[in-house]
């Protein structure tokens, strides 16, 4: 009937149970007429663990000696559903990501896909076998292994819909779909039957952990249909795509992101060419930033320069600001904050209506929560406010904006 690929994230396939009833979905979606591409995700806590392992070796390990640690996690979880599926008697075949055909850059633990050679995929399908797929991996032009970063194997996923061609991408979680808010946190969260590709990315971005930001915009790029849904109910998930009904909620979701750090350099002479220096320094390194607001320069011409980073890239973006400091001056120091995080409201129905921003605003004052600085596009409003208060602005903002 067509090709669909299916991605189970690492609670999916965390023990023998949860791995036969993955199998069975498989199989059963197989049995329909379906040719199937598996991605799956390393079980459980297994990634966390390997990287516990790395650190009682090394404070700071090479990142390629940890990809190639890390990639362990994927085929594990791979061979282990071939296994099942082949128990159930269905003809299955596990590949790693080189093996699948995924070449990357050059870039270890946070590699981009430069493409995907499809022929053994293609091959492996023709001989109808069910093909599992270790996500989150692939090679690079040195043979080396190298990984796509935290939540990679949503982005493998997508990458072979599209090489592929595939008829839908469904990536099984262990929520039924894209809520307005954790439900886990917010009881009245709501589950939406379809969110956009610009929504959806926003979310992802700003901490909304259910699609990696990366998968969604692989995803708008080539037109993939994406569902998310879960492996432990038979209960139908969000669609995500280009556009969706007319609706009347303005406010899709509210998200947050607890893993921020906030540097600012205080005290920089207002000249031409120092916020290069600054974030030129900091690609260098493969280092994301966030929010950056810079101040207006005082009587003396001098300024503050503050951005966001996740605290994963907070020691080596520290290590670089350091290595900046004696080219700007005497005066000029940083400072770190490790207390703050970061909540978002998301919507692309805030482009046309006034008011979002103000209700925002008097809820957050009206439960005694200061902003520490403010962000903004056009679907979305992100604040920065003291980490201990987060949960409580994402209760209190989903009861005021959320109808």
């Amino acid at each position: 009937m067509g090709l669909i690929v299916q991605k189970f994230g690492g609670s999916s396939v965390k023990n023998a149970e949860r791995i036969f009833n993955v199998a069975k979905i498989v199989t059963d979606t197989y049995s329909a007429g379906n040719d199937v591409i598996v991605v799956v995700s390393a079980q459980g806590d297994t990634t966390d663990d390997l990287l516990d392992k790395a650190h009682e070796i090394s404070a700071r390990p090479s990142k390629r000696e940890l990809d190639v640690l890390l990639s362990a996690g994927e085929q594990i979880s791979s061979s282990l559903l071939a296994m099942a599926i082949e128990k159930m008697g269905y003809n299955a075949v596990s590949l790693t990501g080189w093996q699948a055909g995924f070449l990357t850059d050059r870039t270890h633990s946070n590699a981009r896909i430069r493409r995907i050679e499809t022929e053994r995929l293609r091959s492996e399908i023709e001989k109808r076998k069910i093909v599992i797929v270790a996500g989150f991996q692939g090679i690079n032009r040195n043979d080396d292994i190298s990984t796509l970063g935290r939540g990679g194997s949503d982005t493998s996923a997508v990458a072979i819909a599209a090489a592929m061609k595939a008829d839908i991408c469904q990536i099984y979680t262990d929520v039924d779909g894209v809520y307005t808010a954790d439900p886990r946190i917010v009881k009245s969260a709501i589950k939406l039957e379809e969110i956009t590709y610009d929504e959806m990315l926003e979310l992802s971005s700003l901490g909304a952990q259910v699609l990696h930001n990366r998968s969604v915009e692989m995803a708008k790029k080539f037109d993939i249909k994406l569902e998310v849904l879960s492996s432990l109910t038979k209960a139908p998930g969000t669609m995500v795509k280009e556009v969706t009904k007319m609706e009347k909620m303005l406010v899709k979701g509210i998200a947050r992101d607890d893993h921020i750090v906030k540097f600012t350099i205080k005290n920089l002479q207002n000249v031409p060419g120092i916020a290069f220096k600054i974030f030129s320094a900091i690609a260098g390194k493969k280092i994301n930033v966030d929010i950056i607001v810079q101040t207006a320069a005082n009587s003396a011409n001098l300024m503050d320069m503050s951005f966001t980073t996740h605290e994963e890239n907070a020691e080596l973006a520290q290590e670089v600001l350091g290595n900046l400091l004696p080219g700007f001056g005497n005066g000029v120091y940083i400072e770190r904050d490790d207390d703050l995080s970061k909540v978002s409201v998301v919507g692309s129905g805030m482009q046309t209506n006034a008011g979002i921003a103000a209700r925002m605003f008097e809820t957050l004052a009206d439960n005694q929560i200061n902003i520490n600085t403010i962000s903004t596009s056009e679907i979305k409003i992100s604040v920065l406010i003291a980490r201990v208060d987060s949960t409580k602005a994402v209760v209190a903002l989903h009861d005021s904006l959320i109808q």
